[in-house]
């Protein structure tokens, strides 16, 4: 080597992706271009070339998180830029941190980095291929999020998600096929459907068809589940409205063709706090559809969310909403209590605050009940033989138990798996269990 050829050494990044699946496959799909231009991600901000923080804006909660995250980050390397949802309000970060590189809003991914390049140009060789054809995943290789859609149409009362992440724009079909396909080949076993809306998907597009391999597949719900159900991965079903057409993939579930799992948000059971929410607030009709639905696919689980202490709630439409829990039987529920969010339109509804204290007791009556319905149908998966997806492992000679997931588990959010195994279990695998025993959330088994 002469001496005036120095080894280049590639540009540094440490990365920071906080908020809801969503927010991850942005930061995956930023994390791969800058990979693709030959940068490396650091594990530590400290010695990184810069540091990029992918914000949640949600709640004041999520808000604090990211700008202490912010705050770390620029006592630890001082070359900071900034996206996600907060960006979108960026001077409620610029009032507290000047000195930040950039600020730009969710899903503007071409501009953090050209915010990136701006900080620490990239140092590339055009004729080297970095990046495996799927991507770069910040989950583990055997499951991955696929985000079918960006922003959303409604106008629940409680969300600014439409003035952070603008209205509903679907991905075609065939865009998001080709992506599932090359995660699956690449090894991915089980795919996270995820969007702001999923049942709305395609419908601002008015489900026009693309060409799909040798076919035209429509860009909406059912037609793209059915597409995705014959990959052979599992495919999980997240964020779901629980509009009149998603009675319509319950076949595909009994089928086996997308996994019998629905995430839906319910938020509230009172017909009264539904309406000041903005959302569907016929909950007898709810609890039909949802009787409908466990007869045509009994092995159905369903996850929800809820809020507790909404403006107006009463103690008695308390009572309605834990009623309805033990009637819905609702397998995976969790619970928020109100945060006003500035600028949603619920700050202006005029409905009397819930004290503090008042929400707390009633998230913790809320999950006292949930549990309870929870150990209930927890317990009648005792005996059963259950497919696990394997997420840590165990097994063999290590007498350890490995960690996985049933069907009716999603990664992060719901309960646990505990195998016990002769053999050694590695992540990604899929193996049949018999379920010993189980408490009101995880399960343990014995695979054959």
């Amino acid at each position: 080597m002469q001496e005036d050829q120095k080894p280049t050494t590639a540009p540094r990044v440490s990365f920071v992706s906080l908020g809801c699946p969503k927010a991850l496959v942005d930061s995956e799909r930023i994390v791969t271009r800058l990979r693709a231009e030959g940068y490396e991600l650091a594990r530590r901000h400290e010695g990184a070339d810069v540091v990029v923080v992918n914000t949640c804006g949600f709640l004041d909660s999520a808000k604090a998180e990211s700008l202490e995250a912010i705050g770390a980050a620029l006592a630890e390397n001082g070359k900071v830029i900034v996206t996600g949802c907060m960006g979108a309000e960026p001077e409620a970060i610029t009032e507290r941190f000047p000195d930040v590189l950039a600020i730009t809003g969710p899903q503007q991914y071409e501009t953090v980095v050209e915010a990136v390049h701006r900080a620490v140009p990239p140092a590339h060789d055009p004729f080297l291929d970095l990046v495996p054809e799927q991507g770069v995943k910040l989950t583990p290789r055997h499951y991955a999020y696929l985000k079918i859609s960006e922003g959303c149409d409604n106008s629940c009362s409680f969300c600014i998600i439409p003035h952070l992440r603008g209205p509903l724009v679907s991905r075609p079909a065939a865009d998001v096929l080709r992506e599932a396909e090359k995660l699956v080949r690449a090894g991915v076993k089980e795919l996270l459907v995820i969007s702001q809306d999923t049942s709305a998907y395609g419908r601002d597009l008015r489900y026009a068809e693309s060409q799909f391999q040798d076919r035209a597949v429509r860009t909406r719900f059912l037609d793209l589940a059915r597409e995705l159900g014959e990959f052979g991965a599992w495919v999980r079903l997240h964020y779901v409205y629980p509009y009149p057409h998603v009675d319509e993939v319950m076949a595909l579930m009994a089928e086996g063709k997308v996994l019998p799992y629905l995430d839906i948000p319910f938020q509230h059971a009172a017909p009264n706090v539904l309406k000041a929410m903005k959302r569907p607030a016929n909950e007898e009709k709810t609890l039909a559809r949802i009787k409908s639905w466990r007869a045509a696919c009994p092995d159905l689980t369903l996850r929800s969310t809820f809020i507790v202490g909404f403006p107006g709630e009463t103690e008695e439409d308390f009572e309605t909403l834990l009623q309805w829990l033990d009637e819905a039987e609702i397998d995976r529920a969790g619970a928020f209590k109100y945060e006003p969010v500035a600028g949603a339109p619920a700050n202006d509804l005029g409905l009397a605050l819930v004290p503090d204290e008042v929400k707390e007791s009633r998230w913790k009556r809320f999950m006292e009940k949930q549990q309870q319905v929870s150990a209930r149908l927890m317990k009648r998966k005792v005996g059963k033989r259950l497919q696990v997806i394997i997420d840590e492992a165990g097994g063999g000679l290590s007498g350890a138990l490995a960690k996985g997931r049933t069907k009716a588990d999603a990664p992060e959010i719901d309960g646990t798996a505990f195998v016990e195994c002769r053999r050694p279990l590695r992540p990604g695998d899929i193996v049949s269990i018999k379920v010993d025993r189980a408490d009101a959330y995880d399960v343990f088994g014995t695979a054959a």
